[in-house]
């Protein structure tokens, strides 16, 4: 099957946009800490003259009409069935570095991390891999991210401390249907007869 990976970061927000069940593996370099497990991750596309994405834009000290769009991606518990914390949530705003959009600035209300206001550097390689770097008061973070299928997707992310690489995490994503997509399929499979 051959897929058309995002080459932009709105581009790459507007193909994440909906809700991903994820399976994570972490590995610890310094402890037997274990935060491997299932999750939800909630991606939303925010326009460039929503107000979340001004606010994230001026907290940064970065002009607004530079940034193209963004996303609010929201994580909880894969079978929790409130609505997300926002405590587990953060807007992400792209700021490309030129007309072909290929890399550029990714303003965050909250870092991954550490969490504060960061600024995080983004290149897509020609084969639609995201790689996202960000530096943090004590840590640097490194994720790349790519689709396999237009609703599977990977990411893979390191976290280096002052004395070295601290963890490695790896993540498989799954898309999840919407209610209305199962109804419609349901009745196209009805139909069928």
């Amino acid at each position: 099957m051959h897929i058309i990976p995002p080459l932009s970061m709105i581009d790459f927000f507007r193909k994440s946009e909906g809700t991903w069940f994820t399976e994570r593996s972490v590995h610890h370099f310094d402890s037997a800490a274990d935060e491997s497990g299932e999750s939800n991750l909630i991606i939303t596309v925010i326009e460039k003259d929503d107000p979340k994405v001004q606010e994230v834009c001026k907290a940064q000290g970065i002009e607004p009409d530079k940034a193209t769009g963004g996303a609010s991606f929201a994580w909880q518990a894969n079978l929790d069935t409130r609505p997300p914390n926002t405590d587990n949530a953060a807007i992400l705003v792209d700021i490309p570095d030129d007309e072909t959009k290929l890399s550029g600035k990714l303003i965050r209300n909250q870092g991954y991390v550490e969490s504060i206001p960061v600024v995080s550097r983004y290149r897509f390689a020609d084969d639609g891999v995201l790689t996202i770097n960000t530096d943090y008061d004590n840590n640097q973070g490194q994720e790349r991210c790519w689709f396999v299928t237009d609703d599977f997707r990977v990411r893979v992310s390191t976290v280096r401390m002052m004395n070295g690489v601290n963890l490695m995490t790896y993540c498989s994503e799954r898309r999840c249907l919407s209610q209305q997509v199962l109804e419609q399929m349901i009745a196209r499979n009805h139909a069928r007869g």
